[in-house]
């Protein structure tokens, strides 16, 4: 075990609750780390249910291709903690080193004496240290949960806030209506800074507009300031700035072009100086985002036969669901096989809303329980819950033995397997398939 590893494995001892939103404990914190969350370059701020990560990673890319440094904050991480943390460089942005994490870790740690504080809050503080002590011309700041009380929330100027599409997620922490929760999403406008909204439902969008008018935040609205769509095979992109006609992202999936379209009205809102229509192109098709509707090439597939396929992605709600499908029957459209769905949720989630939009695509569904996970969801349940919704369902063991039954369903035909409904499962699936050896 590394350092970093035993560090962060003490610092979940340090509260009973994995998630208690708040702002008192991660602030007295920094005020005693010497407030290194007001010394960070201007500070981009990501709120919202799906697509977040996406969005994110297409304004990075347009930064990077731009040749701005960008440090990132993202969760969670798919394998390793590091990828919460990114320095950026000239050569671009990379996953924090183990000796650069162990410290700032250990100094936070040892600031914080032992004080009830969530694991989210401590290392949401390592990283506004280690942010404050790199130099950058950006930071890219997702929030962990909600807005309003998320420990990354206490940047008091940031240069943009942006805030993706609201869907129902996180009921006991946020709500049960979308008004509830797009508030809590809202929490993150501030005074003076603009606030740019991608497509919202119509309750959600109401609470947007009454908030960015409560805090003296200017409010873009899609649809109305800006909107982008495909057209010809073209990213067609429109603002009160003009039009700018652009390859469609690299990112696979039709619920990208909406999300690259909030990262074209962040890069153009915010129009650092030297930000081309030619990085904006080179952002749109270089961004990448594991576990995102990726189709996979390593250890797994050997374990396929010849034609067969394995996508992976990490949604986990039931708009993630809806924009899953979709894309996938664009895929079977293209290139036809039986689709055979192997499924993972928290034990929280909406299994039923997420798995319903695939009925008449999806041939069988196979459960499994995420590997490590304390709340994770029981793969019989799983599977009943799968039934119900009118899928055949059968709950595997482990990850090899659902692949194994997934290409049992699919006949002598090679089938196309999607792994889904946690980021956590697309962890440990995507670990499994870096390896020189599949694990269970």
């Amino acid at each position: 075990m590394s350092e970093s590893d035993r560090i962060l494995k003490r610092l979940l001892a340090l509260h009973p609750k994995l998630i208690d939103l708040s702002l008192g404990r991660i602030t007295h914190l920094l005020d005693r780390l010497g407030n290194p969350h007001l010394r960070l370059p201007p500070v981009i701020h990501i709120a919202g249910t799906n697509g977040k990560g996406s969005t994110l990673a297409f304004i990075q890319a347009m930064m990077e291709a731009a040749g701005f440094q960008v440090h990132v904050y993202t969760s969670p991480h798919l394998i390793k903690f590091h990828e919460r943390i990114s320095l950026g460089s000239k050569s671009g942005s990379a996953p924090i080193s183990e000796i650069a994490l162990a410290k700032v870790l250990e100094e936070c740690e040892r600031v914080n004496a032992g004080a009830p504080i969530t694991f989210f809050e401590i290392t949401t503080a390592a990283a506004f240290l280690a942010f404050s002590r790199h130099e950058a011309d950006y930071v890219l700041l997702e929030t962990g949960l909600g807005g309003r009380f998320d420990a990354t929330n206490l940047i008091p100027r940031p240069a943009l806030t942006l805030i993706t599409p609201i869907s129902h997620d996180h009921h006991d922490f946020l709500g049960e209506t979308l008004s509830e929760i797009a508030r809590e999403k809202a929490g993150i406008m501030k005074q003076g800074t603009p606030c740019i909204s991608g497509p919202q439902e119509a309750e959600a969008d109401a609470v947007l507009q009454s908030e960015a008018e409560r805090n003296g935040a200017g409010l873009l609205r899609f649809g109305q300031d800006w909107q982008a769509y495909e057209q010809h095979g073209r990213l067609i992109y429109q603002d009160m700035s003009g039009l700018l006609d652009l390859p469609l992202p690299g990112l696979r999936g039709r619920h990208q072009y909406l999300n690259a379209g909030l990262a074209v009205a962040a890069v153009r809102a915010l129009a650092p100086h030297g930000m081309t229509d030619e990085a904006v192109e080179e952002g749109l098709k270089k961004a990448r985002w594991p576990g995102r509707l990726q189709q996979l090439s390593g250890a797994l597939t050997h374990l396929l036969p010849p034609g067969a396929e394995i996508w992976l992605d990490g949604g986990h709600n039931p708009a993630a669901g809806q924009a899953l499908a979709q894309a996938m029957a664009e895929v079977e459209e293209k290139a036809p096989r039986p689709l055979v769905l192997i499924a993972g949720m928290m034990a929280i989630k909406d299994a039923a809303g997420f798995l319903s939009p695939f009925r008449g695509l999806v041939s069988q569904v196979v459960t499994l329980a995420i590997p490590g996970e304390e709340n994770a969801a029981d793969a019989g349940e799983l599977a009943a819950t799968a039934a119900e919704q009118g899928f055949a369902a059968y709950a595997a063991a482990d990850l090899i033995h659902a692949i194994q039954a997934a290409l049992e369903a699919s006949g002598s035909i090679p089938p196309r397997i999607l792994i889904t409904g946690s980021l956590y499962l697309a962890g440990h699936v995507l670990e499994a398939d870096q390896s020189k050896t599949p694990d269970k």
